[in-house]
């Protein structure tokens, strides 16, 4: 299925690596203007820019933190003062402090539950305005099987991503009437650096728990999100969509 976003924006938050580098150059590669954010890796964001440019693309890399409900708003209204509209929105940017809920500190807590979570809030609800107006929009969160399944050691991970899926399905249901549709995205295990900081034993006893036995290619998930942001999922709305290899069957 070809997909075509020619014509179209998108922003993406936390674009410059793993998943949401993926994403982005999926997008640009489809035809759309693509806006991602990213905190402080500069010169990746630079380069990712350049290379979207020089394969005849539009890019724009946004500094700021996701947590920060200001960051959300300049975002959003740099990508509408630029190109005119947004059409689609991917809420990517994630954090990881993983350790057991008795060593877990207020601070481990927050700064996991602000990065993945309230920064969807704070994004969406920037966007909300703009695609009501134009009745149209996609949204697209990235979730995790972790949100769906829970995984020791990870009990503020969990909570962020199972909260994604709550908030989703609840702002698919408001904004339905307007034309927009919100929909998730669940990974698995994908080969990104966050996953490659992981022990070896450990890796490996976590495929071998993997139906598919291998990990996730970042492209893979960013082609459920395409598809998700595309014309051909336009009467797809509140679903979660697992890119797992069957992990969470």
């Amino acid at each position: 299925m070809h997909l075509d976003f020619s014509g179209q924006t998108v922003l993406v938050t936390g674009g410059t690596r793993g998943i949401g580098r993926a994403i982005a150059e999926a997008f640009a590669a489809a035809g759309a203007k693509v806006a991602f954010t990213f905190r402080s890796s500069t010169a990746e964001a630079d380069a990712l820019a350049a290379q979207i440019a020089a394969s005849g693309g539009e890019a724009i890399a946004i500094q700021g933190d996701a947590a920060d409900p200001a960051s959300a708003d300049a975002a959003v209204s740099r990508v509408v003062e630029t190109w005119g509209r947004l059409d689609v929105l991917v809420n990517n940017a994630g954090v990881t402090r993983d350790t057991l809920m008795l060593r877990m500190t207020e601070e481990d807590w927050d700064a996991v539950l602000d990065t993945n979570l309230k920064s969807v809030f704070h994004f969406s609800k920037a966007a909300y305005r703009v695609m009501m107006k134009q009745r149209s929009g996609r949204i697209v969160n990235l979730s995790s099987v972790v949100g769906i399944t829970g995984n020791a050691g990870q009990t503020n991970y969990a909570a962020s991503k199972a909260g994604i899926i709550g908030f989703s399905k609840s702002l698919a249901k408001e904004l339905a009437s307007r034309g927009v549709t919100v929909n998730v995205v669940a990974p698995g295990y994908v080969m990104t650096e966050m996953t490659e900081k992981i022990p070896e034993a450990a890796k490996e006893a976590f495929l071998k728990s993997i139906p598919l036995q291998r990990g996730a290619d970042p492209n893979e998930v960013a082609a459920a999100v395409v598809f998700l942001a595309s014309s051909a999922a336009g009467y797809i709305t509140g679903h979660v969509l697992q890119v797992d290899g069957g992990l969470a069957m």
